[in-house]
């Protein structure tokens, strides 16, 4: 699939992981018309990881990167269904509104703790049954309802960004 223009420059004008992360996330934000775009890199071997890019719209949107790797929590796969599927490296999941969603897709609680959006999509960075990152663009104080054209994005992304994850943690990662 051709990406819409602004997402293709960003892969033709950069080719080391750290520069097309930087500059996707604002370009998938403006396209998508999300408030909060995150990246959250992971080494699938020892379960340490990190929110190591994000980029927000505003100052009030919550800034969520992490400044070091850390071991995930044993609990997390148990505590948040989103995770869980991630690591199952199920299909990416799209909630249109986390306060109506299923509670087998979306732990409410722990998605008010933690990311406070009301719509996201969850775009699971696997190879070979590994998860090694997760792409989170979303909305915050109202739900919204994911486009054909928006799914088919994040689906050539998810191709175009696993292999750029995998060089990330391998070289950067711990």
């Amino acid at each position: 699939m051709q990406l819409p223009e602004a997402l293709e420059n960003v892969f033709a004008d950069n080719r080391e992981p750290d520069a097309i992360f930087n500059e996707l996330l604002p370009a998938l934000c403006n396209i998508l018309q999300t408030d909060r775009c995150f990246l959250y890199l992971r080494n699938p071997y020892n379960q340490t990881g990190k929110v190591a890019y994000c980029w927000r719209r505003s100052a009030e949107i919550p800034n969520v990167i992490d400044s070091e790797w850390s071991k995930e929590p044993e609990s997390l796969a148990a505590e948040d269904p989103l995770f869980s599927a991630a690591l199952q490296a199920k299909p990416s999941v799209y909630v249109e509104d986390v306060e109506m969603a299923n509670s087998e897709v979306v732990n409410l609680d722990f998605e008010r703790k933690h990311f406070g959006h009301r719509a996201l999509i969850h775009a699971h960075l696997c190879k070979d049954g590994l998860l090694w990152g997760i792409l989170q663009p979303c909305i915050f104080g109202k739900s919204r309802v994911w486009s054909d054209s928006d799914r088919a994005i994040i689906t050539e992304l998810e191709q175009r960004l696993t292999p750029l994850a995998i060089t990330y943690v391998k070289t950067v990662g711990i």
